[in-house]
């Protein structure tokens, strides 16, 4: 398993993300990794995927084959 540096990403907060719910974070970094974590636990763990990975998924989101909850 790689470790990816997100010392210096930058987050950004889900637009769908609100005090009630589940809150995600993206960063986007250099390297073509998309680090992904929950906004209530920014200490904690972080997914990361490729960018075209990552670029699939949102794709296949708003094309509505994956549910959008």
């Amino acid at each position: 398993m790689e470790t990816v540096d997100l010392t210096e990403a930058a987050w950004f907060k889900s637009s769908r993300s609100n005090a009630q719910s589940a809150c995600v974070e993206v960063a986007f970094l250099n390297s073509g990794i998309i680090p992904v974590r929950d906004s209530k636990d920014p200490s904690g763990p972080a997914l990361a995927f490729p960018t075209d990975a990552w670029t699939a998924f949102i794709t296949a989101i708003k094309s509505g084959e994956l549910p959008n909850a």
